[in-house]
């Protein structure tokens, strides 16, 4: 159901939500199995981002193989554990281990994603563009 509705979406922005983690350094890690099955259908649909909480952290990982990013909003009661993974950091570009929320702001050629603590300070920014493609048809 999942890539026959994503490869048939004509959404600007393609938005995976999910629970669990593809890709996290936080205490839980990666999720093999969405690593091994959804991550390449993901892939395979240009999807944009994938928002998960499971993990109690802030955290912002981009793909190194494609234009995704994996968002993790979880920073809630279970915060502050100290916990972070050692192995798979390439594409880590923010990770806090404290409570907070995340916002996502779209518009037709860009996102603004932005990460702030319980108290609203911003503690991380991150903006991506939507290549302009040109048809010669």
């Amino acid at each position: 159901d999942v890539e026959c509705a994503l490869r048939e979406s004509t959404a600007k922005w393609k938005i995976v939500v999910g629970h669990h983690a593809i890709r996290s350094i936080g205490f839980h890690g990666d999720t093999e199995e969405l690593v091994n099955y959804l991550l390449p259908i993901l892939k395979a649909n240009n999807v944009d981002f994938y928002i998960n909480g499971h993990d109690h952290c802030l955290q912002n990982i981009s793909d190194t193989n494609s234009r995704m990013e994996f968002l993790t909003s979880g920073a809630g009661s279970k915060a502050w554990r100290g916990d972070m993974k050692k192995q798979r950091r390439e594409g880590l570009r923010f990770f806090y281990d404290g409570q907070g929320f995340m916002s996502l702001q779209l518009s037709q050629f860009d996102a603004h994603i932005a990460f702030y603590d319980a108290y609203g300070t911003v503690l991380h920014t991150w903006n991506v563009w939507k290549p302009i493609f040109h048809s010669s048809m």
